[in-house]
This record gives structure tokens, sequence and C-alpha cells, in this order.
């Protein structure tokens, strides 16, 4: 599978998928931190890729996404954007919604 197969079938398979330097538990750069503890803070699973770790991704997806950097959050296999975006809508009280909808939606399909 190719790199930018590999893109597809995450953001495919992930409803909820944030594409950063580290991990959640232990990000390696400021805005891939801010990123994951305000998807942390909306109290839903979400995916992730550290993409530290898949260079090819890395390199790949600022491409196939047309967005240049890291972080990047991906909902229902549409590109929301990188830190600020993501910061500006939690401020505004945008993200909590769409993050919580998204998860009831994937929960209930699951439990059917």
């Amino acid at each position: 599978m190719d790199t930018i197969e590999k893109i597809k079938s995450q953001i495919a398979e992930n409803p909820i998928i944030l594409y950063m330097k580290g991990s959640p538990k232990l990000p390696s750069c400021g805005f891939s931190a801010q990123a994951s503890q305000v998807l942390v803070n909306c109290g839903e699973a979400f995916a992730y890729v550290d993409i530290l770790q898949n260079p090819d991704i890395r390199a790949e997806l600022p491409k196939y996404a047309n967005w240049p950097t890291f972080p990047q959050l991906w909902v229902e296999g549409e590109l929301i954007g990188g830190c600020d975006i993501i910061m500006e809508m939690a401020q505004k009280g945008e993200l909590q919604p769409l993050i919580a909808e998204t998860a009831a939606k994937y929960k209930e399909e699951s439990a059917e």
C-alpha cells in the first residue's frame, strides 16, 4: 500500500484523527500539545498518528491535504485544520459539539 493509500485508509477508518508530532501523552511540539489537549478535553476517543514515527506520512500528507503544517485534525474525512483553527473553534464552542456528535454517531453505528 502506498503512502497516500495508507493516509486515505486511516482517515476513512477513524472518524476523528489527529496527525501530530508525538502522542497526546508525549507531544513533541507545542502546537501538537495544544491541539491534542483540546481534543482530550472534549472527552471523546480519537485516533492519532505520530508523523515523527511515520516520515512517509509526514512527507505526503501536506500534499494530499493541501495543508502545509502539523498538527492536522480530520473529522469524518474532512480536514478541519491545524492548531490555530482547532483552538479558535474550541474557544467559540464549535469544536466540542462537532467532536461529541461525530463520536456519538459512530458509537451508534458500531452498536447496531
